[in-house]
């Protein structure tokens, strides 16, 4: 896996189901400690005896897993009929992702219609012993893991093994030809010959190159130029562990970067109130490098905790400087993510 291709990682947990050994006993029981089902009554391993199952472990607010989202839908839309089934595993990294509102509205919004098992408590993600967001395990038809895929790409090798899985359970007539697919939006593969920004987050768990001076009660400024990579507050905020909070409005975070697409995960006030925010790129309005939740002016809305699409550079992809800046206290900002 390229670097550019890393997907988010989380502790390390035991596991009685280790994804790695392919003689793994029944990992399919896992399913049963779910917290709740979406999409679905809970699905019993006995109701996917004799089909072949992918294992799609997720979180919402990912990026990469977003970006895999148009190949899920194809493959079962395409080979459901033949016998296969996909089963949406939903791990929450950010605390709003443990609100099964919150989690059903991204579902919808996606246009998710397959089983999503919540896994709050890290209990199925434990039993397969998995490390990362997004995973896929192929599951043949007497419930042994055949192959696991973790992050974006490799798509045709995934499907090749779906297929080669139906033929061993006995489905023909299915089309060889592998999927093809059109994404848009926040689902868009990124580019990779021009992504020279890794993901980070802003609460100090895993914050790297944050570079603001901090004055008194929180009180923050950014130094005149940011680095490539670099990123700083402006206004009144707090830092925690997973995100910074802005105290009172209005507070900006700047952040150089090199990408054609940012993203940021955010969370406007627990009061449910929305926010409005403005975005900036070398000081002046985005135009026609506008992502998909902001107007060319620059002008979006926080409504609901997730992740925002906020550039897409439609031309030569240089290093720039992006502003947000927010008109209302409470709101969370957690990661940035770029494509």
């Amino acid at each position: 896996m390229n670097e550019g291709n890393r997907c988010r990682t989380a502790l390390t947990r035991l596991s009685p189901f280790p994804a790695s050994a392919p003689d793994t006993p029944a990992p399919l029981d896992a399913l049963g400690f779910a917290n709740a089902w979406i999409n679905s009554e809970p699905v019993l391993p006995s109701r996917l005896a004799g089909r072949v199952v992918l294992i799609d472990f997720w979180t919402y607010t990912c990026v990469n897993w977003l970006r895999t989202v148009p190949y899920r839908r194809a493959w079962i839309e395409k080979y459901a009929a033949y016998g296969l089934d996909l089963i949406g595993v939903h791990t929450p990294e950010f605390e709003f992702e443990h609100s099964l509102p919150n989690v059903r509205r991204a579902i919808d919004a996606l246009g998710v219609t397959y089983p999503v098992a919540v896994d709050n408590n890290y209990a199925i993600w434990t039993a397969f012993d998995n490390h990362y967001w997004p995973a896929l395990y192929v599951v043949d038809a007497r419930g042994v893991v055949r192959q696991h895929e973790f992050g974006e790409g490799n798509y045709d090798e995934s499907e090749l093994m779906i297929q080669r899985l139906l033929t061993e359970a006995g489905a023909t007539g299915f089309d060889r030809d592998l999927v093809q697919v059109d994404p848009s939006g926040i689902e868009v593969a990124a580019d990779w010959a021009e992504l020279r920004s890794p993901e980070n987050y802003l609460g100090t768990d895993r914050a790297q190159n944050f570079v603001s001076v901090n004055g008194a009660n929180h009180q923050y400024a950014a130094p005149p130029v940011l680095d490539l990579n670099h990123w700083a507050l402006i206004g009144d905020w707090t830092v925690s562990r997973q995100s910074v909070a802005l105290n009172h409005p209005t507070g900006s975070i700047r952040y150089r970067f090199h990408a054609r697409d940012l993203n940021l995960v955010v969370a406007p006030p627990a009061s449910g109130e929305k926010v409005s925010f403005e975005v900036r790129i070398d000081g002046s309005p985005p135009l026609t490098a506008h992502g998909a939740d902001v107007d060319a002016e620059g002008n979006g809305l926080l409504d609901h905790p997730g992740v925002y699409q906020l550039i897409r550079q439609p031309g030569p992809v240089v290093d720039r400087t992006f502003e947000i800046e927010f008109q209302r206290a409470g709101v969370h900002a957690y990661s940035f993510t770029f494509g």
